[in-house]
């Protein structure tokens, strides 16, 4: 592809949020893994309130690591039901050996797989990796720029359209990772956990994504 190493980058990021963010690292900072704990433990004690706050907390992280699975906000939105009401259900055995979020985002990855296993869900996002009815699609992305062409517009379009075709036909490991990382939400530590593999493994895949890409 011609086009330049930013041009895939802010298209890879797009594609793996439902919002635009600004990018920066994605670290999870001290400050906020211990008030996780601090609430996960009054939730521990009964305290539905505090569960409420974890859930508000956590829930954007939880969906876009479901919609990076499964391409389909409807269902990324069943997925972190799913996940929420599972980790409510196995929270008095969660001991604090990882983060909070580390914790919850590996229970979420693992509902949407589950969801993904289905045949006629994985070819569909295999083709296409987009939601079908473009109904559901970023209002930013729909919104018209006055200050370039139609000609600008429509190049960033068909290279929108070709990195999502290219990402669809990427084996599934390399793209799990390189959409998780693209997304800008999850340390390395945290993708690795949700994909069973070590962080080496998982630096790996995204260079090796991205080199293909290229």
């Amino acid at each position: 592809m011609a086009e330049s190493t930013d041009d895939v980058s802010a298209t890879l990021t797009l594609m793996a949020s439902e919002v635009p963010i600004t990018r920066s690292e994605p670290v999870v900072s001290n400050p906020d893994s211990a008030v996780d704990l601090a609430l996960v433990r009054r939730a521990q004690a009964g305290d539905d309130q505090a569960f409420g706050q974890l859930v508000e907390r956590n829930r954007r992280a939880v969906y876009r690591a479901a919609f990076a699975a499964l391409g389909s906000a409807e269902d990324a939105e069943d997925v972190a039901q799913e996940t929420f009401v599972a980790v409510y259900q196995k929270l008095q055995g969660f001991r604090g050996e990882s983060a909070f979020r580390t914790w919850l985002l590996a229970i979420a990855w693992r509902k949407a797989l589950d969801r993904r296993r289905s045949v006629t869900r994985w070819l569909r996002m295999t083709v296409t990796h987009d939601r079908a009815d473009g109904d559901d699609r970023d209002l930013v992305e729909q919104m018209p720029d006055t200050s370039r062409t139609q000609e600008d517009v429509l190049s960033d379009e068909d290279l929108h359209r070709t990195v999502k075709r290219l990402i669809g036909t990427l084996p599934r490991k390399l793209r799990d990772a390189l959409l998780l990382s693209g997304s800008g939400d999850y340390s390395y530590e945290q993708i690795g956990s949700m994909l069973d593999i070590p962080v080496g493994t998982v630096k790996w895949r995204v260079s090796e994504a991205r080199r293909l890409l290229k």
